[in-house]
């Protein structure tokens, strides 16, 4: 048995779990110059408030569905709901062709199963020792910016030269392939053991309820104060995805060329800082002074993108941002070296409900924000000597402005995160929601529910492409 299971270990890597993700938003960046004329053709007026309201409700729902898809995969195995959660994030690619109306509403209600961050960072707590996991997931986050060093670019060369449609071909046949390798190629991750015994179990209420991890936050000091970091932090950083190249193209102006080769920088030092700064500033600095270096990188990069009006500003700020991504497998592995093994799910799942949350209420407040301070998407192609309207404001992005005084505040709350603190109170108070699956899932050493990361749950590329 013991052999069995091994051998079942070794089949599932995190190998499968990185080319899964690779493959999808790989998928997606190639879409990134195509949506934006599609964004501009579908809602000429008020186009970023739209995109955020289209990319607000993706974020909730995902946000309501991501605790039944994390309880149901923790009783009927992984491979299901992964290849469940690919196929749905994929589906409205080639709408966007057919139909951009039903290419939209499809985004819109993806979100439901839109959740393949979720599973996939169960799949790898399944497979690799607790020692191993924040290397682990810094390896599937870092993979998600690789993806976009390239298709981007890719993209806005196939748009140029043969027109939208190859494009929508290309990302529909890799995102075929990658449903392909879903179904014909990754091994089940959770043991056989563990799901048959688990299929009397019923899923209660209580475990699918989206609210019931944010209700359970204020049952211990550490978990309040980390919760309200994230969310003060990341709310701003999921308005970001959602609106941030539809900026850059309306009010600094860039082109297309030069918004692939951004996202490529961009990728590119995530990758590196996400890697090996990650594992240097740990061993270093320690996770706490981590997670604030990141929130000061991020709030040095809001205030920039918030204030700069000329190009050069941004290409500086997006250097900053790469910086900034350390900061979510920070704290990932600060809230798992704070709770026990038998309540990691738990503990994690709490920071998913927050950030959940954030992706439902950013995309839609950035957009709100461009809308009460009349930034339209009205120009696709700047004409030559066409001031820019960027001039005309003091602060030509007031959202990200906003989002910079959110970090303010989430930093001044960082630091009263102490460093090393057993959450014991959060253990009784879930006791009853964990049950036997968690039980069994636990004595494997690995989460009870869905972990999270700096990518986790936000379907990040889906936002950006949205742009």
């Amino acid at each position: 048995h013991l052999t069995k299971n091994s051998l079942r270990k070794c089949r599932a890597s995190v190998t499968h779990a990185v080319v899964v993700i690779f493959l999808e938003f790989f998928a997606w960046g190639l879409l990134t110059t195509p949506m934006l004329t599609v964004l501009h053709e579908t809602f000429p007026q008020h186009t970023f408030l739209m995109n955020g309201l289209v990319q607000g409700v993706k974020g909730f729902l995902s946000f309501l569905s991501a605790p039944l898809i994390g309880a149901l995969s923790d009783i009927w195995g992984r491979k299901s709901f992964l290849l469940m959660t690919v196929f749905f994030t994929c589906a409205p690619i080639p709408f966007m062709r057919i139909s951009p109306w039903w290419y939209f509403a499809l985004i819109s209600v993806s979100g439901i199963f839109a959740v393949t961050f979720s599973v996939i960072f169960a799949y790898v707590a399944d497979i690799t020792a607790e020692d191993e996991r924040s290397t682990a997931y810094g390896l599937v986050s870092a993979t998600f910016a690789a993806s976009l060093v390239t298709s981007p670019a890719i993209g806005a060369y196939l748009s140029a030269q043969y027109g939208d449609s190859l494009v929508v071909l290309v990302a529909t046949v890799i995102a075929v392939a990658d449903i392909a390798f879903v179904f014909f190629v990754v091994p089940e991750s959770l043991p056989d053991k563990m799901r048959l015994t688990s299929w009397g179990f019923p899923i209660s209420w209580e475990q699918a309820d989206p609210f019931a991890s944010l209700r359970r936050v204020g049952k211990d000091t550490t978990v309040l104060l980390i919760c309200v970091t994230v969310f003060l932090s990341y709310l701003p950083e999921a308005g970001q995805y959602s609106s941030f190249f539809l900026y850059l193209r309306q009010v600094i102006e860039f082109s297309p060329a030069a918004i692939a080769a951004f996202i490529a920088m961009v990728g590119i030092l995530s990758i590196v800082a996400q890697t090996l700064l990650l594992s240097v500033l740990m061993r270093t600095i320690g996770n706490k002074n981590t997670v604030l270096l990141g929130l000061g990188f991020q709030l040095f990069q809001l205030a920039w993108y918030g204030f700069g009006s000329e190009p050069w500003m941004m290409w500086a700020a997006g250097t900053v941002a790469a910086m900034s991504s350390i900061t979510f497998p920070a704290v990932s592995a600060l809230v798992s070296h704070s709770a026990a093994p038998d309540q990691q799910g738990v503990v994690q799942g709490m920071i998913t409900g927050i950030r959940g949350l954030c992706n439902g209420l950013g995309p839609a407040l950035y957009g709100f924000i461009f809308y009460l301070f009349d930034v339209e998407l009205n120009d696709m192609e700047p004409a030559a000597g066409r001031p820019s309207q960027s001039t005309e404001s003091v602060i030509p992005g007031p959202p990200f402005l906003f989002g910079a005084c959110a970090v303010v505040f989430a930093l001044l709350v960082a630091i009263f995160i102490p460093e090393h603190h057993q959450l014991a109170e959060v253990k009784t108070c879930s006791a009853h929601k964990s049950g036997t699956s968690s039980t069994a899932h636990a004595q494997n050493s690995s989460p009870l529910g869905t972990p999270t990361n700096d990518a986790e749950d936000i379907e990040p590329l889906l936002q950006n492409s949205s742009m």
